[in-house]
């Protein structure tokens, strides 16, 4: 089924339903085969795409950039220091002018209410790159990820062990809540989610079939068919690394670990980057089981899929 999407925007996927996240994720597969089959399309000619970066980035910079220019498209990156977001300028006044001057706007930061009053003032979409709440675009490439390995999403078991309540984790509990994946959360309760973000996927599991947990075992992970972690200290919290890292250690994602799902065909999944021998030791990322770097090319073929179905 296909849905009119034009003009919308990608905060957070609370704001889109079930049904849209599959046609999302429907394109996603489209466009993958068409690069590479080497189809040359160009559907973002005569566009412009402003990409607005207040943190680091490699994928999802790259993931943009590529995926509008390779459809004919003009991306332009703009970092803190280039323009006056929220310095000289404030963030409604940038908002407005961009959106005289472009199709479309991506923003990677700090705070989420940045990316709002993006889309509330430019008049055009803007996608959340990254904000410290959450990460969609992050997670219709991992959905994309779990569904080219297992064939399906619904019943498959994902759990995330580490940090969760960072923005990765809280995107992961709305996007496999509403897509019937089971989430389970395995974090020390001092990083559990917020419990208002999970009763929202609590809510939206009873639709779907998913079911939700949340728990400080490491037995959680027990029948998991996907192991999923990210950094155990995240950008701009770097005063926290000594306590993060003793708070995380039991949590580390090793071969022990892999072992306690119970399952062979157990994949590991990680949003990058990775620290590895922290969250993550070498011989399980650079192991048979990994499939970060199909999860790290997927980013593209998501983005181009959630621009091309709104702008």
């Amino acid at each position: 089924m296909a849905f009119n999407l034009k003009g919308r925007s990608l905060l957070t996927l609370m704001d889109y339903s079930p049904e849209e996240i599959r046609f999302i994720l429907d394109i996603s597969r489209q466009v993958k085969e068409e690069r590479k089959a080497g189809n040359i399309t160009g559907r973002f000619a005569g566009k412009t795409l402003a990409l607005l970066f207040e943190k680091r980035s490699t994928r999802t910079r790259c993931a943009f950039e590529t995926a509008f220019g390779e459809e004919g498209g003009y991306p332009v990156f703009l970092s803190k220091d280039d323009i006056q977001l929220g310095a000289k300028e404030t963030i409604e006044d940038t908002a407005r002018v961009l959106g005289r001057m472009f199709d479309a706007i991506q923003f990677r930061g700090f705070k989420h209410e940045t990316v709002e009053k993006l889309a509330e003032y430019s008049g055009v979409p803007v996608y959340n790159g990254l904000t410290d709440r959450f990460h969609p675009t992050q997670i219709l490439a991992d959905l994309m990820t779990v569904e080219e390995n297992f064939g399906r999403l619904k019943g498959v078991k994902l759990a995330f062990v580490g940090d969760g309540r960072n923005n990765v984790a809280n995107s992961l509990l709305i996007g496999c809540s509403k897509t019937g994946v089971d989430f389970t959360v395995v974090a020390p309760e001092s990083l559990f989610p917020d419990r208002e973000l999970v009763a929202y996927a609590e809510e939206q599991g009873k639709k779907s079939g998913s079911r939700v947990e949340v728990t400080s075992s490491i037995e959680g992970v027990k029948g998991a068919d996907v192991i999923y972690t990210d950094v155990w200290v995240s950008m701009g919290e770097e005063d926290r690394q000594k306590e993060r890292y003793k708070l995380l250690k039991p949590y580390q994602v090793n071969d022990d670990l892999m072992a306690k799902t119970g399952k062979s065909e157990t994949i590991f999944m990680h949003c990058l980057p990775a620290v590895k021998g922290n969250e993550v030791t070498f011989e399980v990322i650079e192991g048979p089981a990994s499939r970060v770097w199909d999860e790290a090319e997927n980013r593209k073929h998501t983005i181009k899929a959630i621009m091309l179905a709104t702008i």
